[in-house]
């Protein structure tokens, strides 16, 4: 495993993501618009919910199955197979933990309910989208990558049809069911044609990956909490239209964090690997990787505040210009949050989980007090200042 494969890895991730990009930033500009503020925000609270629920139903695996397949490659088929039915138990589970929380807290509110519910059904095709660490591990995310693009195409032109026909807002809690389930399955396929090894399971090795992963589904909970916090406290203390303007800034924040993610998930299994290896070129892979996204990140943040306001306009038009000065704000929130993302990589090699939930619990126990401090006052501004502290 050397640079040059990490970066024909990556190529096909960014590629087929820059292809998604642009789909999604048209579908999505036509979905806000159709939505309005109200119900555009109504399925982000869903989605906020439900993100509560993802690092659960991932019970940590999605941190630590490429450094299982790098430590015990001849295991892979029983770390894939037990990892993926412990997370298709757990999204039952939390499919059912969503249902009773949405029914108590907005037990008045049958609309947000419903799709609230709806949208969790995404879990169970989640759980089984965990396959794609294993082509991550292979550096084989040329399959993932174009399965994802084919999916996201699908499920675009399903919600083109949705906008045309007029559908309610309960079609479109529907979607991620869809999006998740056509690469859930499609991952599979190829995995079984590609892959050497059947799956299987072991209580053995569940009881091990758990071990270890344990801490980072605590820590993923914590992230879940600040990252997600601010859109329930907003609809909440104030109403769905202040949390509609603040998805719409952190949606434009986040357009390009796809290039982010796929070099470092290229990175990953190379600096396992070196770590494993003892290799001299271990500490020189991490320092380069949390340079070119610190540059690549700082870049786009001084792009992206001057030129906010035509971003909104353009992606969201004149009903989301509340959106400008929220996007100004959070734009620098994504250097800091791709930071931790390699943090957590070189932890993972290190063995050092362990201080993870107290980092990321400080920064969502912060993060709450200061939206409940200022939202009240400040909206959607308020959220963005809290995350970005």
């Amino acid at each position: 495993m050397n640079t040059k494969q990490v970066f024909n890895n990556a190529k096909w991730i960014v590629g087929c993501k820059i292809a998604q990009s642009i789909i999604q930033l048209i579908i999505g500009m036509i979905s806000a618009r159709y939505l309005g503020p109200s119900n555009y925000g109504l399925i982000n609270y869903a989605a906020s919910i439900l993100a509560f629920a993802l690092p659960i139903m991932r019970l940590g695996f999605n941190a630590t199955l490429v450094h299982e397949f790098v430590e015990s490659p001849k295991k892979e088929g029983q770390i894939l197979g037990t990892s993926l039915l412990l997370n298709i138990l757990s999204s039952i589970v939390c499919i059912l933990g969503v249902t009773t929380f949405v029914s108590i807290v907005n037990a008045d509110e049958k609309t947000t309910i419903l799709v609230c519910v709806l949208y969790s059904f995404s879990l169970i095709f989640s759980a089984l989208e965990m396959i794609q660490y294993w082509f991550q591990y292979k550096l084989k995310s040329k399959y993932s990558s174009i399965v994802m693009l084919a999916a996201y195409v699908f499920v675009s032109l399903y919600k083109i049809f949705l906008l045309v026909t007029g559908k309610s807002v309960y079609w479109f809690a529907l979607v991620n069911c869809f999006d998740y389930g056509i690469i859930a399955v499609s991952l599979l396929i190829i995995y079984f044609r590609i892959g050497k090894t059947r799956l299987s399971f072991s209580f053995s090795l569940a009881k091990a990956m758990l071990s270890k992963s344990k801490h980072y589904m605590l820590s993923g909970l914590m992230v879940v909490v600040f990252q997600t916090t601010d859109h329930i406290m907003l609809l909440n203390m104030i109403d769905e239209k202040e949390n509609g303007y603040y998805t719409a800034a952190i949606t434009s924040a986040g357009v390009v964090q796809f290039v982010y993610t796929a070099i470092i998930d290229s990175y990953r299994p190379l600096i396992l690997s070196n770590k494993k290896e003892n290799n001299e070129n271990y500490a020189r892979n991490v320092s380069s990787l949390y340079s070119i996204v610190l540059y690549l990140t700082l870049a786009q943040s001084v792009a992206f505040f001057i030129l906010a306001k035509p971003i909104i306009q353009v992606l969201y038009g004149a009903d989301y210009m509340a959106s400008v000065p929220v996007l100004r704000i959070l734009i620098w929130y994504l250097m800091f949050s791709f930071m931790g993302v390699i943090r957590n990589v070189w932890i993972l090699a290190e063995q050092k989980q362990k201080y993870l939930w107290i980092i990321n619990l400080s920064g969502a126990a912060f993060n709450v007090v200061l939206n409940y401090i200022l939202i009240p006052y400040y909206g959607a501004g308020g959220a963005a200042f809290a995350s970005f502290v």
